[in-house]
This record gives C-alpha cells, sequence and structure tokens, in this order.
C-alpha cells in the first residue's frame, strides 16, 4: 500500500508541472483611457461686435395734412455696433442642445435720411441708438462645435426727426419699438472656459404710428407710420461658467 501511494504522489508530481506549462498565460489588459468630452451645459456672459443694415418706409399719417395717408419715401440705415451677451443651455445626452439667451448693444449712432418724395425741401432722418433681444435657442453640438438656430423678441431704440432747408430740424420723436427676431449661428469652444461664436439675425419691428412732436413755434404735431426691419452680423466671445467642463482632464 505504501509504495502504492508513493507511485501515485510521483505521477501527479510529473503531470503537474507539464499541465502548467501547457496552460496559457493571461497578460493584463488595461482599460481604455478616458476620452474628453465637451459639454454644452451651463451658462455664460461676454461680450460682441457687429453691424446692422435697417429700412425705415414713412407714411404721413396726420389728419388734414395736405399729404394725408401718402407714402414720403424711404432710407436704409446702417450702423456699427458694441455691446454684451449672456445665457444658459442644456445638452442632452444625444447631443441636442436648448437654451434661452439675451443680449443689448449700443450703436455708433450713424443716422440714415431721404428727402420726401411729396414736399420740397422736407428731409426725413433717422438712427437706431441700441438694440436688444431675448429668447431661446436650440441646437446640436458636435464636440467643440455648437450650430443653433434662435428666435425670440427684440427692441430697438430709434431717434427720429424731419427738417427743412429753411428752418433746419423741425419735427422729432424718440421710442423704443418692439418686435421679432430669428437666427442662425455657431458657437466654437477654444478651451473649456471660453468659446467664440458668430451669427446672423433678421428682427422684423412692424409698422407703428409714431408721433412727431414739433420743435418750431407754429407747428401742430404730426404723425408718420414708420415701417421697421434690421438685419443684424455679429461675433463675439463667452466666457462659460456652471457646468461647462471638459468630462475629464480638467
Amino acid at each position: 500500500m505504501r509504495k502504492l501511494l508513493l507511485g501515485i504522489a510521483a505521477l501527479f508530481g510529473l503531470v503537474g508541472p507539464a499541465t502548467s506549462a501547457d496552460m496559457p498565460v493571461l497578460a493584463y489588459k488595461a482599460p481604455p483611457p478616458v476620452v474628453a468630452a465637451l459639454g454644452w451645459s451651463g451658462c455664460h456672459a461676454g461680450a460682441h461686435t457687429g453691424y446692422l443694415w435697417g429700412s425705415d418706409e414713412w407714411t404721413n399719417r396726420t389728419p388734414g395734412g395736405a399729404f394725408d395717408n401718402q407714402w414720403l419715401g424711404g432710407h436704409r440705415v446702417t450702423n456699427a455696433f458694441g455691446g454684451v451677451q449672456a445665457g444658459c443651455d442644456y445638452q442632452f445626452a444625444d447631443g441636442l442642445v436648448i437654451g434661452v439667451t439675451g443680449d443689448h448693444a449700443w450703436t455708433d449712432g450713424v443716422a440714415g435720411e431721404h428727402a420726401s418724395r411729396l414736399e420740397f425741401g422736407v428731409a426725413y432722418h433717422s438712427k437706431a441708438v441700441s438694440l436688444s433681444t431675448a429668447g431661446g435657442r436650440i441646437g446640436y453640438g458636435w464636440g467643440r462645435f455648437l450650430g443653433y438656430v434662435k428666435g425670440g423678441a427684440a427692441w430697438e431704440r430709434d431717434n427720429y426727426w424731419a427738417t427743412t432747408i429753411i428752418t433746419g430740424p423741425a419735427y422729432m420723436a424718440s421710442v423704443t419699438r418692439p418686435g421679432w427676431t430669428i437666427g442662425a449661428g455657431g458657437e466654437y469652444a477654444i478651451t473649456s472656459l471660453a468659446s467664440l461664436f458668430a451669427e446672423y439675425s433678421f428682427c422684423d419691428f412692424g409698422t407703428s404710428r409714431i408721433g412727431l412732436t414739433p420743435i418750431l413755434v407754429g407747428l401742430r404735431p404730426a404723425f408718420v407710420d414708420l415701417k421697421e426691419t434690421t438685419g443684424v452680423m455679429r461675433v463675439g466671445l463667452n466666457l462659460r461658467f456652471g457646468d461647462y467642463a471638459w468630462l475629464a482632464g480638467t
């Protein structure tokens, strides 16, 4: 019996090493590195500059006037501007981005004008003083790039006045006109904390009845209907905060 047990032990001693030697060695494989991805969820604020071009159409609405209800002509207004903006966005897992945004800009105050097509020696003038918009945007994020469309409400502060070749300024008005806006743009994250954007917007302020206040003694109040639209091109820089960050590495 003792010899049998010793024989079995010796047999296992020979087979064991051979079996271990024939088994494949499993190499350690490190997990794949985490790839940084940019999220567009969060808030931003910054500054911009740009250029606007508008169209003003004037129609006389002064009751009992010599040219009541007649078109007096129109002109274009072009202005450079600078301003500030702010907003917040949320990005869904599939890349869809929705957000709210608002901006305010001040123009360089260059005026547009035209000679009345009916009245001799009379000219009409206008200039945009400031422009504000507020609304929402929706887009899609491809890593560092966000493409979007936007829309909402718009307000433009305008100065209007009329002059004659004899008296100079004769009437004036200053009003803030409400309207709507729609546009599209793109934004690119240059770092996790800053992004650049460029966008175009169209603003429509419809037709408003404007009361012109006489600034010369003896003139009675006058009224005109002013139809106004504005195109806006702007570029700017946003500083990003809140949940904006690289998901890894920062």
